[in-house]
Order: structure tokens, then sequence, then C-alpha cells
């Protein structure tokens, strides 16, 4: 197991919507995000496909604390006491104690947040280290870059070691290879500066290949740069566009919506249906009507 593997997580029984990276250190395996609790079943399958067990884990490399990535981190740490996470230090005390943010998303996902999602368990605080950026980790045989990397969380971690890159969210959604990657945009910490200055640390790192959470692995390309950069863009516009006009937000939705699919249905006849499951338009609208609102609330204060 000389190169990252990836491990399709099998999200609610579909293939390619969540990934997460096995690496072998030389000192245990290392795992790139862990899935939510949901998928832990399917955690382990892969990793036995591979030879291996959950028992060999012994690093958790986690990009941020929203469920799709790191749900299952306390049930590992807790199964596997050798194991250790490294988190960004925002996300260190969601990830030691959940309940805050287990009460937030239930607003949002209501009665299916056990089927969505599974159980969160509290990380054992004492294996949790916290890094704010910049940090190079030993881990067994290999050094390991945590890049601070905001945008779609504040709290975002990529990681960077040799070739590849591990991109979390920042690095955008990219389901099929002919797709131009998308930024998802969910609330409540997005911020259009903070990610165009995360994209141009990430496309600046010699790695060759970029390894993303939805889904695959890409070479590391300007065009996959360039093309993240413009779709984000075209994205926030059109939100910002139509709160300027005074249209609803369910009117907004409906818009960014349609023009989102019919761009997608151009690059491949697969795409709008399985983006639309990795990544609900609705939740992008929202989060980058946010970050407009936010914007004219601090225009208007100055």
């Amino acid at each position: 197991m000389n190169r990252p593997q990836i491990l399709d997580l099998h999200f609610l029984q579909t293939p390619g919507v969540i990934a997460a990276y096995v690496i072998d250190t030389g000192d245990g395996l290392a795992l790139v995000d862990t899935g939510p609790g949901s998928t832990l079943p399917q955690l382990r399958a892969g990793l036995e496909s591979l030879g291996a067990a959950l028992a060999d884990v012994r690093h958790l490399l986690l990009t941020h604390v929203h469920f799709d990535h790191v749900g299952a981190a306390g049930a590992v740490l807790t199964e596997v006491p050798a194991a250790r996470a490294y988190v960004h230090e925002r996300g260190a005390a969601h990830l030691a104690r959940p309940a805050r943010l287990l009460a937030s998303a239930s607003q949002i996902y209501g009665d299916q947040m056990d089927r969505l999602w599974g159980q969160m368990h509290p990380a054992p605080p004492e294996r949790l280290q916290a890094l704010s950026g910049g940090e190079v980790l030993r881990l067994g045989q290999l050094e390991v870059r945590a890049l601070a990397t905001p945008g779609h969380a504040t709290h975002h971690l990529a990681y960077h070691l040799g070739d590849d890159l591990f991109t979390g969210d920042v690095g955008g959604i990219r389901l099929l290879a002919p797709q131009t990657p998308r930024a998802p945009t969910p609330p409540p910490d997005i911020d259009l500066d903070a990610w165009h200055t995360s994209l141009d640390l990430l496309a600046g790192t010699d790695a060759a290949w970029l390894h993303l959470a939805h889904f695959g692995t890409y070479a590391n390309t300007p065009e996959h740069w360039n093309g993240l950069r413009r779709t984000l863009a075209a994205d926030a516009e059109r939100v910002q566009a139509g709160l300027n006009a005074g249209d609803e937000m369910e009117q907004i939705t409906a818009d960014f919506t349609l023009a989102l699919m019919d761009e997608l249905r151009a690059e491949h006849p697969e795409l709008p249906a399985r983006y639309d499951f990795a990544c609900p338009p609705w939740m992008s609208v929202q989060g980058l009507a946010r970050y407009w609102q936010r914007r004219a609330a601090h225009a208007g204060g100055q």
C-alpha cells in the first residue's frame, strides 16, 4: 500500500459520493477523514478489502468537522485506543463535545439525522491534536504538512504529503472527470475571499495528485483550479443577483438549480442527478445567501 488508496464509503448505498483515503505511514495507517457514522461499516469493509483492519489505524487526518467527513471519528478513536486525530483548533471542541453540532444539524435534517449521518460519538479529548495550519506532522515515515484552507469552513484544513494533496471540500466537488469542479457552499461559514486565498495556496503546491472527498483522484492541473474559481464566482454572482433583485429565496433557489443542472448536463448526462444527490443546490444557495447578507450587514454598519 505505497500509494494513497481511496475508500468509497457508499453513502446511502450510493457509490461515488463520499471518499476517505488510507495511507500506510510505516507506523500504522492514516485515514484522511472517516466519513459519517452511518458509513462506518463501509469504512471497515474498505479497509478489509485492502488486507487491513480498523485496528491498524493510528492517525486520523481530519479536514473539517462536518458530518460527512468526521462523523465516525469519535467511534474510531474509542474503538482504537492507539489512534489519535489531527483537527483544526476551531473544530476540536466540537469533536470532543458534539452536542451543539448535533443540535444545530437536527434543525436542518430533523428525523433524517440518523438515516443520513448515524451516530456521532464524542472523541476522547486527550487524543485530539489541535492544529492551526502550517504544522509539519511526522507520521511514521511520512511528513505531512497541514494547510489552513478556510472558505468552506473557518476550521478547514488540507493535507500535503509529497505528490499527494488531500483537499477536503475546499478543492471542490468533481464527480466525473469531464465535470468542472464546483464549490459546495452550505451555511454557515462560507467566505469567498478566504476561499480564493485557499485556492491560491493549494494551486501553488507541487503535488501531482488531488484527492477530493467528493469524489476521487485527479491530476493537479491549472484547469482544475481555474475551473473551480470560475464556477465559484458564477454561483456566487447568481445568488447575489437574485438578492439584489429582491427575489424570494424559493425563486433564487429555483433559478440557481436550473442554471446549475443545465451546465452539468452539458458536461455529462449523468451529472445532474449525481450532483443533486451529492450536493443539494438549495444548501449551496443558503450558504451563499448568508455570505452576501452578512457582507451587506457589515457594509451597512460601517
